[in-house]
């Protein structure tokens, strides 16, 4: 059997098709080739088209069917990741109403504080996990304030690979782990939050059919069958946020065990069997893939809205033609600490590790006789290395002490310099895997599915391709003092 997973991300959507007895990814494919767009009307706001992530992903199945690498009929189960934390709104002729407003928009802030504020701290923190803060909920009640007109007519609201599952099935399926990184679910009584849902005024109707992460979210129609080349009722899975997913790619499924991404945002996630939360909302816990009221699996997730995009932001105004293996060769050549030159990564809307406050990207020290473009390019990478470092020193402070984190060889990790950086800044070691969100949305179909009669066998030829171990903590250690000294003056 082959296994085809799709991740919907904020710059592109990637599919893999995984040989499900070897564990072997066979093929893979993205589009856009160059990132897609994120609209900004107003400062803090990002949207993106739902019907554009539904084409990309079509365009990308078909581009992976044209490397003749695999027979499609012989797909037999289909997983979806996506980025979290998006709003899609659909009526009753499952139609989108307006652009998903997506993870990295800040609009909905003073929503979720007041309803935090009403709610009461101590009852939402014990049975959210978390402020409803700038997350999905927050987000429909400002959609339902501002755009009555959009509200009325909604339907049901989705995540957005619960808007990719229906553009496949045309059935609409959530999950526990998906409504609790909107900040619907409830942990102690195991249930949609009806403090949330009264104090948005929110219909329970709203909410699509809530079943496991890992089950049948319905299956591929006949007419899209035909249009992606592929086999009429193919079951849709397993569907999970890009973090769990990301998590679940790395074997990260059992607790003590971490994960780490920097990709357009940066991550750390931890997986705890206790409902524990950060009291100040700065890290934040979700229901795992595996989460379950009697197995309680809670991913404690530190989330950098300025990560990668802070590097492709230096590479488009700074690098001219220069691909990133060539700004990362000019980084290298750049002693750590960069000559005095930081850079605080935080241009990408509010940050949770400061209370939802916009800092802002912020370049000092520069010395116009010395700094060159590779200064920036190293200081960049330093500087997303920190805030690693900051949000994990929040993660430590909560009893999260990573013994090693894996992460996949891709992104910010495929750079020596940054990976040397977070390694040495977080004094932790950590180990490459040649794995990404697309294959373990997969291997999540295959457990869906039933191929694998657990995660522990669906992982079992995992093998790390390197582990670096942290052996300059002291130089970093310099670096990050200085890099905080800068962040102090804008907290």
């Amino acid at each position: 059997m082959l296994l085809l997973g799709i991740d919907v991300g904020t710059s592109s959507v990637k599919v893999s098709v995984v040989d499900a007895a070897t564990q072997q990814c066979i093929a893979t494919a993205q589009y856009p080739e160059t990132e897609a767009s994120i609209l900004s009307l107003q400062p803090g706001w990002a949207e993106q088209s739902a019907e554009d992530w539904w084409n990309f992903t079509q365009q990308a199945i078909l581009k992976a069917h044209a490397t003749s690498l695999y027979n499609p009929d012989a797909i037999g189960a289909i997983g979806i990741a996506y980025q979290m934390h998006g709003l899609v709104c659909i009526n009753k002729q499952q139609k989108v109403l307006r652009n998903s407003i997506i993870w990295c928009d800040s609009r909905a802030v003073p929503y979720g504080q007041k309803a935090f504020d009403a709610i009461g701290h101590s009852k939402a923190l014990q049975h959210l996990l978390n402020s409803p803060g700038n997350f999905t909920a927050a987000k429909l009640a400002w959609v339902k304030e501002q755009e009555p007109e959009v509200y009325d007519n909604i339907d049901k609201v989705l995540l957005p690979g619960d808007f990719i599952a229906l553009q496949l099935t045309g059935q609409t399926t959530t999950s526990p782990s998906a409504l609790s990184e909107g900040i619907f679910w409830d942990f102690k009584n195991d249930t949609l939050s009806n403090d949330v849902m009264q104090h948005f005024g929110f219909a329970a109707s709203i909410i699509p059919t809530i079943q496991p992460a890992f089950s049948c979210h319905g299956s591929l129609k006949q007419p899209i069958a035909e249009a992606l080349l592929l086999k009429a009722g193919i079951p849709v899975s397993y569907k999970a946020g890009d973090q769990p997913n990301n998590a679940l790619s790395l074997n990260v499924l059992q607790p003590g065990e971490v994960a780490a991404t920097a990709g357009t945002s940066g991550v750390i996630y931890a997986v705890s069997d206790s409902a524990d939360y950060d009291a100040l909302s700065r890290v934040n816990s979700f229901a795992h893939v595996n989460h379950s009221n009697t197995n309680k699996r809670i991913g404690v997730l530190l989330c950098i809205n300025g990560t990668g995009i802070l590097n492709k932001w230096l590479k488009n105004n700074f690098g001219g033609n220069s691909s990133y293996a060539q700004l990362n060769e000019a980084a290298a050549g750049i002693t750590p600490g960069a000559d005095g030159m930081s850079i605080l990564p935080f241009g990408n809307g509010a940050e949770r590790i400061f209370n939802n406050k916009l800092i802002g990207t912020q370049i000092t020290g520069v010395d116009l006789n010395r700094h060159s473009a590779a200064h920036m390019y190293r200081a960049g990478q330093e500087g997303i290395a920190c805030a690693f470092r900051y949000g994990l020193d929040i993660m430590r402070s909560n009893g999260i002490t990573p013994a090693v984190i894996r992460a996949g060889n891709a992104n910010m990790f495929l750079s020596s310099v940054f990976t040397e950086a977070f390694v040495n800044t977080t004094n932790t070691p950590v180990e490459l895997y040649n794995n990404d969100g697309s294959v373990g949305a997969a291997l999540g179909a295959g457990i869906g599915v039933g191929y694998y009669k657990n995660s522990a066998e669906a992982f079992s030829k995992f093998k790390p391709l390197a582990r670096i171990e942290p052996t300059k903590a002291a130089v970093y250690n310099n670096v990050y003092a200085q890099w905080q000294q800068q962040l102090n003056k804008f907290l």
